[in-house]
C-alpha cells in the first residue's frame, strides 16, 4: 500500500479512507469487547446541557486508561504507524484510544471540529477504525465536506443542517478513516441496533495533549474538562 499517495490524499481532502483493511476476524473480536462493555443502553457521561446545544450524544469509552490492551494491536498495525508517520512526521505523539458508542434512537455528532483551528500547526490526527459495518440500515454515516481542514473555523449555525459539498462516508467492517482534527464533520443519526467506532487519536510533535478539551461546533465552543460552553456562536 502506498503510503506516499495516501497521504497526499489526506493532506488533499483533510481525510482519507482505506476500505476493509482490517481482518473480520479480529474486528469481531473488538466488537464484542465493546459491547460487553457498554451493552445496549449505556448512560451518557456528558451534561444535559452539552447534549442539548451540541447535538451530540455518544458514550466514550476509554479502554487502555482502564488496562484493556486488546485494541493496541490495531494501533500498531504497520499501517497505521507509517501512514500516521507519514502524515505527521517522524516525532508524533500518541493521544489516546476512544471508543465511541451510540445507542438506537440517537442524534449522532452534530457538525464539529475536534480542536480550535487558529493554529493551524497544532490538531488532531483521528484514526478511526469500524469494528461493524455502517450501513443505511443502521445510520451513523459519517459527514464530512473536504478541504476544509484548511477553511479556520467552522462556520456559524444550525448544528446539523446539510452543509454544501457534504460526503457521506459508509465504512465498512476493517475499514479505517484518517480525519484532519481541524476537518467539518458529522455523525448522522443511529436509526439501528447501535453504532460504534474506534479512534486512536494522535497529534504532530509540539500539539499540547489538551488539544481536544476544547472542541468547536456551529453554535458554539465547549471545554469538556470544565464541561462548559467557553464560547456562544450563535
Amino acid at each position: 500500500m502506498d503510503v506516499k499517495k495516501l497521504a497526499e490524499q489526506f493532506w488533499a481532502n483533510g481525510y482519507v479512507v482505506i476500505e476493509e483493511y482490517f481482518a473480520a476476524e479480529l474486528m469481531d473480536q473488538l466488537n464484542n469487547k465493546i459491547i460487553t462493555h457498554f451493552g445496549m443502553d449505556p448512560n451518557f457521561e456528558h451534561n444535559d446541557e452539552f447534549l442539548d446545544k451540541s447535538a451530540t450524544e455518544v458514550v466514550p469509552w476509554f479502554p487502555e486508561r482502564e488496562g484493556e490492551m486488546a485494541f493496541r494491536e490495531v494501533n500498531d498495525d504497520p499501517l497505521m504507524v507509517n501512514l500516521t508517520k507519514e502524515i505527521l512526521g517522524d516525532d508524533w505523539n500518541e493521544l489516546y484510544c476512544m471508543i465511541m458508542f451510540s445507542k438506537k434512537g440517537t442524534k449522532g455528532q452534530a457538525w464539529h471540529q475536534d480542536c480550535p483551528p487558529e493554529n493551524k500547526a497544532q490538531y488532531n490526527l483521528n484514526r478511526l477504525v469500524y469494528t461493524h459495518d455502517i450501513t443505511d440500515e443502521i445510520g451513523g454515516q459519517t459527514l464530512v465536506v473536504p478541504g476544509t481542514h484548511k477553511y479556520g473555523e467552522i462556520s456559524a449555525g444550525v448544528p446539523d443542517e446539510v452543509i454544501e459539498n457534504q460526503i457521506v462516508l459508509k465504512p465498512k467492517k476493517g475499514t479505517v478513516v484518517l480525519l484532519h482534527g481541524h476537518c467539518w464533520h458529522r455523525v448522522l443519526p443511529i436509526t439501528g441496533t447501535y453504532r460504534v467506532s474506534t479512534n486512536f487519536r494522535a497529534m504532530p510533535e509540539g500539539t499540547p495533549e489538551d488539544i481536544t478539551d476544547i472542541a468547536v461546533y456551529r453554535n458554539m465552543r465547549y471545554k469538556f474538562s470544565t464541561s462548559e460552553v467557553v464560547e456562544e456562536r450563535i
